[in-house]
Order: C-alpha cells, then sequence, then structure tokens
C-alpha cells in the first residue's frame, strides 16, 4: 500500500505559544516528528502548517510543505479537515492507500510506533489505528464530581466512590489516546464509508484499533511543563 505521513503543524496555540518551534531536546519540536516520519517506511512526508517558521523548519530537513488555509488553522479548526485538504492538494489522484496523521507537537514517541499502526492497518484492514496509552492514577474508576462550593464529592458514575477500588494495582485497565499516530484508510479520512455517524471522530471509520504504548512514552506538548518533561526525556536519550 502507498503511504503518506501528514505532519500538523499550525503556528498558533494558546496553551503553548509557538511550541512546534519551541526548542526540545535541541531541537525545534516538530523537527522530532519529522526525523521520526522519514525512519519509517511510509515514502511520502508533507508538513501542513500556517507558520512561516514551521515551515522554515520543514523545509531545512528536505520535507514537503503544504501551505494550510488560514480557516483550517485556527483554535476550533479540525485536525481531519486540515488533513483531507493535503490529501485533495498532493495527492488527487489517489495513490496513496494509507494516510498516517502525526502531530507536530508530540517530539516523543517509541521508535517503530509508526510502522506498527501502519502494519495493524494492513494485516487486519480496518479503517484506523490509533495509539493508546495507559491512563495510571488518572483512572476513570477514580473519577468524582467536586461541589465547587461545598466540596462534597460524589462518584462520576456509579454509587461508591473510586467503585470501591483504593490500590491502583486493582483497577482494570484502561487506555487513552495518546497522540503518537493515527494511521487510516483514505476511504476513512475522505468520509466515503457509507452508515457512519457525523461528528467530529467519524473520519476514523468503522473499525476502530489501537495499539498500545507505555506509561509515558509518548509526551504532546500541551502546556508548558510538557516542554520541561520532554527535554529531560530527549536530553537523556540522545545523551
Amino acid at each position: 500500500m502507498g503511504a503518506i505521513a501528514i505532519i500538523l503543524a499550525r503556528g498558533g496555540s494558546k496553551g503553548v505559544p509557538g511550541k512546534n518551534v519551541a526548542e526540545v531536546g535541541g531541537k525545534p519540536c516538530v523537527a522530532w516528528t519529522i526525523e521520526a516520519a522519514r525512519a519509517s517506511s511510509v515514502g511520502r512526508v508533507v508538513v501542513s502548517t500556517d507558520s512561516d517558521e514551521v515551515a522554515g523548519v520543514t523545509r531545512g530537513l528536505d520535507v514537503e510543505v503544504h501551505d494550510r488555509s488560514p480557516e483550517l488553522a485556527t483554535d476550533t479548526a479540525r485536525v481531519d479537515d486540515a488533513a483531507r485538504e493535503v490529501v485533495h492538494c498532493v495527492d488527487p489522484d489517489g495513490a496513496m492507500d494509507v494516510i498516517v496523521l502525526l502531530y507536530g507537537n508530540v517530539p516523543v514517541r517509541p521508535a517503530g510506533l509508526i510502522d506498527r499502526a501502519v502494519s495493524m492497518l494492513d494485516s487486519t484492514r480496518c479503517d484506523s489505528v490509533q495509539s493508546y496509552a495507559p491512563v495510571g492514577k488518572h483512572h476513570p474508576w477514580w473519577t468524582a464530581r467536586v461541589d465547587e462550593s461545598s466540596g462534597a464529592t460524589e462518584p462520576w458514575e456509579g454509587a461508591v466512590l473510586n467503585h470501591g477500588v483504593h490500590r491502583r494495582q486493582d483497577l482494570p485497565a484502561a487506555y487513552v489516546p495518546d497522540g503518537g499516530v493515527i494511521a487510516l484508510t483514505r476511504r476513512s479520512l475522505l468520509l466515503e464509508i457509507e452508515g457512519i455517524a457525523p461528528g467530529p471522530h467519524a473520519f476514523f471509520g468503522r473499525d476502530r484499533r489501537g495499539v498500545l504504548t507505555g506509561e509515558g512514552e509518548v509526551i504532546d506538548i500541551d502546556a508548558p511543563i510538557d516542554l520541561v518533561i520532554a527535554d529531560a526525556v530527549l536530553r537523556q536519550t540522545v545523551g
């Protein structure tokens, strides 16, 4: 199957301004994702951005740049819309069967993760594969509602706080999407699979699967502290 990696790296961010070009581990953040994509079996890599700074880093690494439309570079724009714009522009004839979506603000992901997702997509013939990490101590069973005025607590669901479980080791396995990789078929991204309810996750298709990562193996930059953690991890890894 032909595959293309689309790296999404817009210029704006309220939580961490300029995070895609912020230095982490001695490189601009987006450079780590570009290098991960180029180290995979994916044949073509394109960075979608509205930022001149991101484009400069990308061209410096000899990777294609797609100039994202302004309306797809806002805080409310959906990633699948941005990805579809790239596909329609750079692959209008449908030569690429597999689309790999990567976020430029994820500088830390385990080696081989991209290929694992693509391999599962190929072997199972599913619609999409997403990476998931264990939730750890932030388990849904330990989620509660807290009254802001009185401080009274009650379970988020069920009748017993913490589901009666007080040791992390006794919690059932639960996972959360970690942003490491999304691999999906062209038909799924282009919303060509019939019978899928409309919504922000319709582009995942019907048969959705997951590859697992270890706790802390993927770090995405959503807050300033994430830059500090990612920088420490990468400097230790490359050091």
